[in-house]
């Protein structure tokens, strides 16, 4: 009895005395807290706040909100600065259990900032991304993540997307086939096709190659994105963001000139309509020539924006832009033997009388509304239309095997015509918010989304009925022989095609901090996509058909694709991460039964480490990743009947693939205006386990012979070849300096070095070939050289590229072989107001 009352008093005693401290403890210190807005009311994110004199410090956070906490009372002078800011100070009186509350308004506006604080000059790793359709900083993401912004848009004069994303390692130029129909990347191994570019977070066609020179940034989100955005490949999602409305008067007017007769004005402008109406007025317009011969090119962009304030919650975004664009088809100097012939950087040898006309329109609605500090809600609204008007002889190539008798050097020409008109729509919303369970923080995504897409594209004959046509054999090691009769053939269009895909999927995702070092990103989607069978029209008739298959009906695919990540963060400029995720990837074909073939999954392990280091001076992140496809479709081995299958597009999905890698980003501005990003990285994809070379005998009758026979011999690709089209080692490097005082403040020096490692242009080898059709092309690098000045609001910034003259080539498969360009020169004149 005792025992129980000393146990009791003890136990009371400790509740007192815990009690007790902690309201000393509470007692001994204050804190202060408060916001930090633009000049025109915007927040100010990730600006450094300090108590002059002491250790104290923080950074306001995405809404302009600081907390500096466990202060001894008195009275202290606190400061905030950033680049580009004006520092500022105040006088604060710290109350011990008490919070401080303090407001300062920057003399800079939003846009002000915006101009100086680009990436590169602020840690990439602590500005929260929207690519990820929530507001998480990068060291908060177990996912490699990279934003190219419009400071290096502009300092590098980019012109196309391939200038913005050789400065995204990891990411790597594959090709252009024609010149025409869209550049085409691969990240990781995996082709980026066009269900992983995206405009302002809706998905958009890259056909008519879409300007980039007005736009604000290029989001990059690495690896799989399979979670938030659907049916994509597993190599990276690119997010081109356009520039928005300011509710101030500004703008910018430029003229752009160079090498083969380019030239491009632009102008900008933007300000207020009214209190809560703002707007924005973007137009430029392109006439080139090129290095190819006759190979021209005529574009013109315009992209109108409003935006509209209801109150401090509600914004309403309004966007277009409108591209045409007329290029000259080009699909290189082709190949002779499979065989790349140096007949001349410039030689064309497609017909003279070749085009393509691309129109394309983008009508974008987003609403964003706020409930409260915590909660959001976006919805988004977007439409596309793209019409193709194509009329081309195709890729030569001269090919003197069994197959092809045409002599030595020659290549026939026959040609394509095509149109095309496509119109695609897409609908999201998605709810993020912030909440606690205990002592556990949550950062909660939940959205749905649909696609939907209606194609319809034409069907030609050729002058009286000919429903194939060669423009004319062309000599490729011949310059007489590239023009040709000089004589456009007519086209008929006699049948028109209807492709419509439906997609559709919802997800959750949660970000959970269990400790400020440990956290913990989980989350799924479902995803759905029907394909309903084609529908032709015969112009002449009227007589419609649907597409034959074995189901007689659409074709049907749904997957869920889950994602899970651990970070751990040591110190606050320290992030580690592993995340394991899946995504899903169509395949054509079917299988044996004719039915449409499922899609395959692909598994991706990623690990890495992020640091900012110098305080926050630089940037260093290291990714490694592995991306495994255990149901890669490959040709059957029998058909139905249990025969021998010759037929390539009959499949099972039993092979194997693997693509192992790794990324270094590097980003940083060591002193002021002097700013660099580079990066390196390693990618190693191919077959792991592919078909054997199998031999079968089969009946072969004959009148003479009843009893005949004949071997049908099949295999797969050879295993632990380098996949065609992907890219071993990339790197690249970017510098520039702007003089900060003395005679020469403006000047604004910048050197660029991009490496491309060696890749296989043409075929993967197969385990049956009689010889090969594989092209390896060699490693090459290419060096820019910019210079500049800046006075007032006049500069002016000039570029020499591939200063040292490099001759390679990018290959798509072995035909369309197109010479990287030359050595050239352009410079941009520009005057802000």
């Amino acid at each position: 009895m005792m025992y129980k009352k000393i146990t009791q008093f003890f136990s009371v005693l400790a509740v007192v005395l815990l009690f007790t401290a902690s309201a000393i403890a509470q007692s001994k210190y204050g804190s202060v807290s408060g916001s930090i807005k633009t000049s025109d009311g915007s927040p100010a994110s990730f600006v450094s706040v300090g108590l002059k004199n002491t250790n104290k410090t923080a950074q306001t956070d995405e809404k302009g909100n600081f907390t500096i906490k466990n202060i001894n009372p008195g009275s202290y002078t606190i400061k905030i600065s950033a680049i580009g800011l004006s520092a500022q100070e105040k006088q604060v009186n710290v109350t011990a259990d008490q919070v401080a509350q303090i407001t300062f308004t920057t003399i800079e506006s939003l846009s002000q900032l915006d101009e100086v604080a680009v990436n590169g000059y602020r840690t990439p790793n602590k500005k929260p991304v929207n690519l990820g359709k929530i507001a998480i900083a990068p060291m908060d993401l177990p996912q490699s993540v990279q934003v190219i912004g419009s400071q290096i848009i502009t300092d590098q004069q980019a012109n196309r997307l391939s200038d913005v994303l050789k400065n995204v390692n990891g990411v790597a130029f594959g090709e252009n086939r024609g010149s025409v129909s869209g550049e085409t990347f691969f990240a990781r191994g995996y082709s980026l096709g066009a269900n992983n570019v995206f405009k302002n977070g809706s998905r958009a066609t890259s056909g008519g190659m879409p300007e980039v020179s007005t736009l604000e940034s290029v989001e990059v989100l690495k690896g799989s994105a399979a979670l938030l955005y659907g049916g994509v490949s597993g190599g990276a999602v690119v997010n081109l963001v356009t520039k928005k409305p300011k509710f101030e008067y500004g703008g910018e007017v430029s003229m752009r000139a160079g090498s083969y007769d380019l030239y491009k004005p632009t102008a900008d402008v933007y300000g207020p309509i009214t209190k809560n109406l703002a707007f924005r007025l973007i137009g430029t317009y392109e006439d080139a020539a090129s290095f190819r011969n006759t190979v021209k090119s005529n574009r013109f962009y315009v992209n109108p924006s409003l935006l509209y304030k209801i109150g401090n919650k509600t914004d309403i975004l309004l966007q277009g832009d409108y591209l045409k664009s007329n290029m000259t088809p080009d699909f290189g100097i082709g190949t002779v033997e499979n065989t790349i012939v140096d007949i001349g950087r410039g030689a064309y040898v497609n017909a003279p009388w070749a085009y393509n006309k691309t129109n394309t329109v983008t009508s974008q609605l987003s609403v964003n509304h706020k409930f409260n500090d915590s909660w959001k809600l976006n919805v988004l609204a977007n439409l596309q239309s793209y019409n193709r008007n194509y009329f081309s002889a195709e890729r030569p190539f001269a090919d003197t095997k069994a197959q092809n008798p045409l002599p030595y050097g020659f290549a026939a020409r026959n040609v394509t015509r095509s149109k095309t008109h496509e119109y695609t729509y897409n609908e999201q919303i998605n709810l993020n918010g912030a909440f606690k369970t205990g002592s556990i923080n949550h950062t909660l995504l939940v959205g749905a989304d649909a696609d939907q897409s209606r194609t319809t594209s034409g069907g030609f004959t050729f002058n009286a009925n000919l429903t194939s046509f060669n423009y004319g054999n062309v000599n490729l090691l011949d310059p007489s022989t590239y023009y040709g009769s000089g004589i456009e053939p007519t086209a008929n269009l006699i049948t028109e095609t209807f492709a419509p895909l439906y997609r559709m999927g919802a997800f959750v995702q949660d970000l959970i901090t269990v400790t400020e070092k440990f956290k913990v990103l989980a989350g799924v989607r479902y995803t759905f996509q029907k394909t309903p069978r084609t529908v032709s029209t015969n112009i002449a008739t009227g007589v419609q058909t649907l597409s034959v298959n074995s189901l007689d009906k659409s074709k049907v695919e749904s997957a869920f694709t889950p994602k899970f990540g651990l970070i751990y963060q040591p110190l606050k400029t320290t992030s580690i991460y592993a995340s394991y995720s899946s995504n899903f990837v169509q395949n054509t074909g079917t299988d044996i039964n004719l039915a449409p073939l499922d899609p395959s999954t692909l598994q991706q392990y990623e690990a890495g480490i992020k640091n900012d280091l110098l305080k926050g001076r630089l940037s260093v992140n290291l990714t490694w990743y592995r991306i495994a496809n255990d149901k890669f479709a490959q040709q059957a081995l029998i058909n139905a009947q249990g025969a021998p299958n010759g037929d390539t597009n009959i499949k099972e999905l039993n092979g194997k693939s693997l693509s192992d890698g790794l990324e270094l980003d590097i980003t940083g501005t060591i002193v002021k205006g002097l700013n660099f990003i580079a990066g390196y990285s390693y990618n190693f994809i191919r077959y792991t386990e592919t078909r054997d070379k199998t031999v079968f005998t089969v009946p072969a009758p004959t009148t003479a012979n009843p009893n005949a026979t004949r071997t049908v011999t099949l295999g797969g690709v050879v295993e632990g070849q380098r996949l065609v089209g992907s890219t071993k080692n990339t790197a690249n490097g970017t510098l520039f300096y702007t003089f900060q005082e003395g005679s020469v403040k403006g000047l604004k020096l910048g050197a660029s070095a991009y490496y491309t490692g060696a890749r296989n242009g043409g075929y993967n080898d197969t385990k049956i070939q009689a010889y090969s059709r594989l092209i390896p092309l060699s490693a090459f690098t290419t060096f820019d050289f910019s210079a500049g000045y800046s006075w007032k609001k006049l500069s002016l910034l000039g570029r020499i590229s591939n200063i040292t003259n490099e001759l390679n080539y990018f290959v798509h498969e072995n035909y369309s072989v197109n010479p990287i360009p030359p050595r050239q020169f352009v410079t941009t004149l520009s005057y802000k107001f």
